[in-house]
């Protein structure tokens, strides 16, 4: 058993997508047409990862004030700072995690307003 996507909300499709595949290099599993109003069905992959990132419609933009998800990469400082150079924003530098002192962390906000966590195994 495996989880097969998990759920993103995003204001702008298309923004969102290239966020990730930029960023992240994730790659598309499906971007078909979903309703008349022009929403898609859109799933990414990140590489050798079986749950795919799906994204649902946001109800506002109000910016998510908790983590939305983890994501996992022993590169965790590499990947912060890859993130700044670009102009992202980075809640939470690099750090031990408070639950887990072996861990380290970092928060910042994709393209979406979405608060995401990036941690190391």
């Amino acid at each position: 058993m495996h989880i097969q996507f998990a759920e993103l909300p995003v204001s702008d499709q298309d923004r969102a997508k290239r966020f990730y595949m930029e960023n992240f290099g994730c790659e598309v599993a499906a971007d078909v047409p979903m309703s008349p109003d022009g929403w898609r069905w859109i799933e990414l992959r990140f590489a050798g990862a079986e749950t795919a990132l799906h994204f649902v419609r946001r109800p506002d933009d109000t910016p998510s004030a908790q983590p939305v998800m983890v994501l996992v990469d022993d590169d965790v400082a590499g990947i912060a700072a890859a993130l700044r150079s670009k102009g992202i924003e980075i809640i939470t530098a690099p750090q031990p995690a408070p639950y887990d002192p072996g861990r380290t962390i970092a928060e910042f906000r994709d393209s979406e307003g979405n608060r995401m966590v990036i941690s190391s195994r």
